[in-house]
């Protein structure tokens, strides 16, 4: 009998770790309606733009884009509406303690399905400048082109 994995990946935010410096992440749940869990399994979601905001203890997800539901006629959802995630306090607590320092945001990085139970990986970031970006990708440039040279000379063509 085969195994069944048992995390299913349904979306990154692939900028986020390209904008940002993560120092700390989270694991989440989220509450979701029924039409949302449908479409996510669907992998019909987004996270481009979503970030997280801390309101009166607790922690919401904003502009997550899940498409409406095909089947789902007069009960969908609205795809952009705001989300609430799922935390301990203490957790919550670090992160309004975060979040009130200058320059640190809440962004998601993925989401997933982790025995059937949807989870959001929550990271606290600070903002990258235009001339670390520069920095990171001449740095991965140089290690890509390394790896390819020695990977060259093991074979033998230099």
């Amino acid at each position: 009998m085969a195994k069944k994995k048992e995390i299913d990946i349904i979306a990154r935010n692939k900028k986020a770790r390209h904008d940002f410096y993560i120092e700390e992440t989270y694991e989440a749940g989220i509450k979701l309606k029924g039409t949302e869990i449908k479409s996510i399994r669907n992998h019909k979601v987004n996270l481009k733009d979503s970030f997280a905001l801390v309101r009166n203890g607790e922690v919401y997800l904003h502009n997550m884009h899940i498409s409406p539901y095909k089947e789902g006629n007069r009960y969908n959802h609205r795809p952009e509406r705001r989300r609430k995630l799922l935390l301990h306090k203490n957790e919550i607590r670090k992160l309004i303690g975060y979040t009130t320092q200058k320059g640190y945001t809440l962004v998601p990085l993925t989401l997933y399905l982790k025995k059937n139970i949807c989870k959001v990986e929550l990271a606290v970031a600070k903002g990258k400048q235009q001339h670390d970006k520069r920095r990171d990708i001449a740095k991965k440039t140089a290690k890509r082109e390394m790896e390819k040279a020695f990977r060259r000379r093991q074979k033998g063509d230099i």
